[in-house]
């Protein structure tokens, strides 16, 4: 790594400075990731959009995200740490604002695609940027300074969603991010060097296994998540399947033969390595796609606030907090592979049991249904994510962890993109399939019930046909309720047979002796 200008003389790093203008950019995309899914439910009513409309404001934001980020850390290798970092910080910021005046779900979606694809440049940037400048004697401490302020990040991220949420402002959820990004700005053109890898000027940036890897998310992405609306059988749904299927087998042979590939797939024969990416693949497809479900099962069926479910789902990030020093203690006493064993069972169980809590009396109800399996999800996150970490670093040679750490986060972010897109279609198939069983025997004429599967794409955001008794209206907002926990209930169990799976998967291929 060097200086960008070597003739010129280097400028006195203030190492505070430093954290704070890399801090900032990641505060604000953890918060992106995370503290929009509390503002869903509103965001729904307010354009009066679909549920496969509203999904997409999530997963098309993780989709450009996941697929370019490795290409990102290329970038900044390449052409300057500091300025792809600052160009990413840009994009998020002026996209952010755009996303704040979106006057439809439609630009909503295509605003959020271009602060995914300003969040690619701007993730990599941070952490590359403390490796480069902080000397290696205090490096341990910033990044760990780094990592507590994301954790903080996370954990008051949906509660502060849910207060703001709750005034039934979730534009200021965008709007926050521009003073944030312009101060990071400021900072870093005031007070961080340029730096770069002196080696990446050789190396030639995989732009086609970019696009290729793009091209197939977005394929597969798109069709698994409209099977639910549109059918298996529709020519759309099978040219974006195919399309994306065939556009991955085209990444893996481009991939293989490339000497600069942005996935080194040398790295994969390492059994534990692959054991450890498969498991964060089942884990945080399960943690993903609940983050989405469960606050509109809280807000849209329990009746829960918007601020309440923020707080109701407080003790999942809390728990990794809380537990990340010990875990990785842990892992130095027993090895990594008794955790990851564990506490992906009781992460699973936890969800299972979410599947099975119904219809409840709302939030007064808290503490005897829901909080119960949110605390095993707690405790067992809290069990896994520190030795899932020192699993991966520790599986491959030092040369080479910078690329097994963005492979891994690249992993987590496809994982509950590809989860969202599958459950999703999963949960429109379920719910209305009972909602058609449950309405059945009501008297509707033809124009209520062609209004009614018009309903049934909004979830449980659906509502009864107009001028209809009462009694028949309330029994139609019971059984739009009664279906998407019935909906909820299927893929809630699924995930947690999931994570029970990956448990199991890392007892026999996670390496005990290589991270004792």
């Amino acid at each position: 790594m060097t200086l960008a200008d070597n003739s010129a003389p280097s400028p006195v790093i203030n190492e505070k400075w430093v954290l704070i203008a890399t801090i900032l950019p990641s505060t604000i995309a953890f918060l992106s990731s995370s503290i929009l899914n509390i503002a869903l439910p509103n965001i729904q009513k307010e354009f009066n959009a679909t549920a496969s409309s509203v999904f997409w404001v999530v997963n098309i934001y993780m989709l450009f995200l996941s697929a370019l980020i490795l290409l990102g850390g290329s970038l900044g290798d390449h052409f300057g740490r500091k300025r792809i970092f600052m160009i990413g910080i840009w994009g998020f910021t002026i996209t952010s604002f755009l996303c704040g005046i979106a006057p439809s779900i439609e630009l909503l979606i295509i605003f959020r695609a271009l602060q995914g694809i300003g969040g690619a440049l701007m993730v990599p940037g941070s952490l590359a940027i403390l490796s480069a400048v902080i000397p290696t004697e205090r490096r341990g401490m910033a990044i760990g300074t780094w990592s507590t302020f994301s954790t903080l990040a996370s954990i008051i991220g949906t509660p502060l969603g849910g207060l703001i949420v709750g005034a039934d402002l979730w534009r200021v959820l965008f709007f926050a991010n521009i003073p944030l990004g312009i101060l990071a700005i400021y900072i870093l053109s005031r007070y961080v060097p340029e730096t770069r890898d002196a080696d990446a000027s050789t190396a030639k940036l995989d732009y086609g296994g970019a696009l290729l890897i793009t091209l197939s998310l977005a394929g597969i992405t798109y069709g698994l998540s409209e099977i639910g609306t549109l059918g298996i059988s529709d020519p759309l749904i099978l040219v974006t399947l195919g399309g994306g299927l065939l556009t991955f087998i085209g990444f893996l042979l481009v991939e293989r033969g490339n000497k600069h590939a942005l996935v080194p797939f040398y790295l994969f024969k390492n059994r534990t390595f692959s054991g450890a990416n498969l498991l964060t693949l089942f884990l945080y497809a399960a943690l993903g796609a609940s983050s989405v479900f469960l606050p509109m099962n809280l807000i849209q069926v329990q009746n829960y606030s918007p601020e309440i479910a923020g707080i109701a789902t407080l003790p999942i990030g809390i728990g990794i907090a809380l537990m990340g020093r010990w875990s990785g203690r842990l892992v130095d006493r027993v090895g990594a592979r008794p955790p990851l064993t564990v506490g992906p069972i009781i992460t699973g169980i936890g969800f299972a049991l979410l599947g099975f809590t119904g219809i409840t009396g709302g939030a007064d109800d808290y503490w005897l249904t829901f909080f119960p399996p949110i605390a095993l999800i707690s405790f067992g996150m809290g069990l896994v994510v520190a030795p899932l970490t020192t699993a991966v670093m520790s599986s491959v040679p030092v040369t080479s962890s910078g690329t097994a750490s963005g492979i891994n986060n690249a992993v987590a972010r496809v994982a509950g993109v590809l989860a969202l897109a599958i459950f999703s279609a999963m949960m429109m198939a379920i719910f209305t399939d009972n909602l058609g069983s449950r309405t059945s025997t009501l008297p509707l004429d033809s124009e209520s019930r062609a209004f009614l599967d018009i309903e049934a794409t909004r979830l449980a955001e659906a509502s009864p046909p107009p001028n209809l008794p009462d009694e028949t209206a309330q029994a139609i907002v019971l059984a739009v309720d009664e279906s998407f926990i019935e909906a909820y209930r299927v893929v809630m169990i699924i995930m947690g047979v999931m994570c029970c799976v990956g448990g199991l998967f890392a007892f026999a291929v996670i390496d005990h002796k290589q991270i004792a």
